[in-house]
């Protein structure tokens, strides 16, 4: 099993770069931390978890601030279910500052 995310700004098109990004478990146990890349992805996130429901909270506050860009939503929280842990999981994130959308990448 292995797990990646890939931000991108809705608003310029391009990849959001310096986002940190955080994984927890469902007892809310931090897991690993990151920062988007210079594609705006974490390719490897995590590559040992087991079935259940895990959480991103990826930082929009840092990164809109960054940018000197007033945002609505200071961070994003997507929770997941992994239900096979022989599969990559991606969850994609699309942001702007008043809105985001997210669903189950390949």
């Amino acid at each position: 099993m292995s797990l990646s995310t890939h931000v991108l700004d809705a608003v310029s098109g391009t990849p959001a770069v310096g986002v940190a990004v955080t994984l927890t478990d469902s007892a809310s146990n931090v897991l690993t931390t990151a920062v988007t890349d210079g594609d705006g992805r974490v390719k490897d996130l995590a590559d040992h978890l087991g079935p259940g429901t895990y959480r991103l909270t990826f930082d929009t506050a840092g990164y809109f601030a960054a940018a000197r860009v007033p945002a609505f939503y200071p961070e994003v929280v997507i929770a997941f279910e992994i239900t096979d842990p022989a599969t990559h999981y991606h969850v994609p994130l699309l942001l702007s500052p008043y809105a985001y959308s997210t669903y189950r990448g390949s």
